[in-house]
């Protein structure tokens, strides 16, 4: 219990920005998750789009203050490597296909 009235505001703050957070953070999880999922799927086309759903995320997130800007990037970039992976990987079954 708050014993002025400024702790008060604070903690109704707080309470609004918890609540706001945790809201981005669990868009940002599903964004990845679904790229993710569609990365094992070895959909290529499909994976580049929920790549691009995600990155928005990341940055929106943050943006916002929820996440550091650098583990947006980072989290970005593995999820980039892991798409060029599958699309290299894709390129070159369809190559030796041809052959």
């Amino acid at each position: 219990m708050p014993n002025t009235r400024s702790a008060a505001k604070r903690a109704r703050q707080s309470e609004r920005r918890r609540q706001r957070n945790q809201a981005v953070k669990s868009a940002t999880r599903t964004a990845v998750r679904r790229t993710r999922e569609a990365l094992e799927g070895g959909n290529a086309q499909t994976a580049a789009e929920r790549l691009q759903a995600a990155a928005s995320a990341l940055d929106r997130a943050a943006r916002k203050g929820v996440i550091h800007r650098n583990e947006a990037a980072r989290r970005k970039s593995r999820l980039a490597r892991r798409l060029n992976a599958v699309t290299s990987q894709a390129e070159r079954e369809a190559g030796e296909s041809q052959t």
